[in-house]
C-alpha cells in the first residue's frame, strides 16, 4: 500500500471479496506523508498494517541504477527495475499472494493489459516472470480509473481526493535539478547534424533524444537528434523527420514464458509508456539481442527506455533498447 487511491481501493476490493488481506508499506526514501496516509487507509478498511523499510534497497538497485545509465547518456526506466527487483521481489519473501494498484491483469501466469487503455500500466511489469505472476492480483485490471475514483469515495478513503503521483517518486520537482546534485557541470559543444557549432551545452545528462524543449538556442525548432559521449558533443536537427528510425536494438531480453517464441516474431511493440503498440518483426540479433522492424518508422528510438513485444492484449516480452 503506497497511500494512494489505486492501492488502497485494490486492498478495499480484496477485504470486500472475502480476502485474508494485510496491507504492506514499502518504504523507500525519506518521506511520513504516504507512509501515514497508508496506515489511515488500512485502518478505515480495518485490516493490519505494517512497514518493509527498505530504503537500502532500493537506492542500491533504482536510484543508482537511474543515476548510472543517466550518466551513460541513456534515458532509464526507473519504474521497471523497481517493479522487478523491489516491489515484486522483497514482499514475496513472506509468502502468499501479492496484490497491487497496478492497471494489468495476471491470468494463470500470463500478464495482459488493464481494461483502461489511458491508465494501463502493463508496460512496466515485461520483467516478472511467469511464476510470479501466478502468486499475483491485479484488482484494477478489469476497472477504469473513473470507476477507481468513485470506489475511494465509496469506501471514504483518506485518499479519495488526493491528486496523481508523479511519474519519478524519488524526484521531487524538476529532473534536471536532481540531476544537477548528482553530476558537475559538464559542458561541451552543441552541433547540428552536419557539424557546425550551434552552442553550449551543460552535461548531456540534461537531454533526451527526441527533445525540442529546453535546448536554449534561438531560432530553430531544434530536436534532440544523438549525444556522442566520448566527445562530450551533443547534437541537434532543425527536421523533425531524422527522429523517425525503421529499426531499433533490444538487449536484457526477458520473455515472460520463460521462453523465446521462435523468430522471426510478429507483435506489436511499445517503445514508451504512452503510446499505442506498433506493429512489427522480431528477429535475431547476436547471441542475446534481437532487432525491432516497425512496419512504419517511429519518432525518438530512445536508449535505455523499454520495448516491450505485446500479441493482442497479452504481454509476451521485452527488452531494454540499445544505441544502433
Amino acid at each position: 500500500m503506497s497511500g494512494g487511491k489505486d492501492s488502497s481501493v485494490s486492498a478495499a476490493l480484496l477485504k470486500r471479496a472475502g480476502f485474508n488481506v494485510s496491507g504492506l508499506f514499502l518504504k523507500l526514501y525519506p518521506s511520513s506523508d504516504q507512509e501515514k496516509k497508508a496506515r489511515a487507509a488500512a485502518k478505515m478498511i480495518g485490516i493490519p498494517f505494517s512497514v518493509l523499510d527498505l530504503r537500502k534497497e532500493f537506492k542500491k538497485r533504482v536510484v543508482d541504477y537511474f543515476l548510472k545509465e543517466e550518466k551513460k547518456g541513456r534515458t532509464p526506466n526507473p519504474c521497471v527495475v523497481c517493479n522487478e527487483k523491489i516491489k515484486f521481489q522483497e514482499p514475496f519473501k513472506r509468502g502468499g499472494f501479492l496484490a497491487t494498484g497496478h492497471y494489468a491483469r495476471a491470468v494463470k501466469g500470463r500478464l495482459f493489459k488493464g481494461k483502461d487503455r489511458k491508465k494501463d500500466q502493463s508496460y512496466f511489469l515485461w520483467r516478472l516472470s511467469s511464476e510470479k505472476l501466478d502468486k499475483i492480483i491485479f484488482p484494477l485490471g478489469t476497472f477504469e480509473k473513473k470507476e477507481v475514483e468513485k470506489i475511494a469515495k465509496d469506501f471514504n478513503l483518506p485518499c479519495s481526493k488526493d491528486k496523481e503521483s508523479q511519474e519519478i517518486c524519488f524526484v521531487s520537482g524538476p529532473l534536471c535539478r536532481f540531476l544537477s546534485k548528482h553530476f558537475p557541470k559538464k559542458e561541451g559543444e552543441i552541433r547540428d547534424r552536419k557539424g557546425n557549432v550551434l552552442g553550449r551545452h551543460q552535461g548531456l545528462w540534461l537531454y533526451t533524444i527526441g527533445q525540442r524543449k529546453g535546448i536554449g538556442l534561438p531560432g530553430g525548432p531544434f530536436y534532440v537528434l544523438k549525444k556522442d559521449l566520448e566527445k562530450n558533443v551533443l547534437i541537434l536537427t532543425d527536421r523533425e523527420k531524422d527522429l523517425y528510425r525503421k529499426e531499433a536494438e533490444v538487449s536484457e531480453l526477458n520473455w515472460i514464458s520463460g521462453k523465446a517464441p521462435k523468430l522471426p516474431f510478429q507483435s506489436a511493440v511499445k517503445i514508451r509508456y504512452r503510446q499505442d503498440p506498433v506493429p512489427a518483426v522480431l528477429r535475431k540479433k547476436g547471441k542475446n539481442g534481437l532487432r525491432i522492424s516497425f512496419r512504419s518508422p517511429q519518432r525518438a528510438v530512445t536508449p535505455g527506455q523499454s520495448a516491450v513485444f505485446y500479441k493482442g492484449e497479452e504481454v509476451v516480452g521485452g527488452g531494454v533498447i540499445i544505441d544502433p
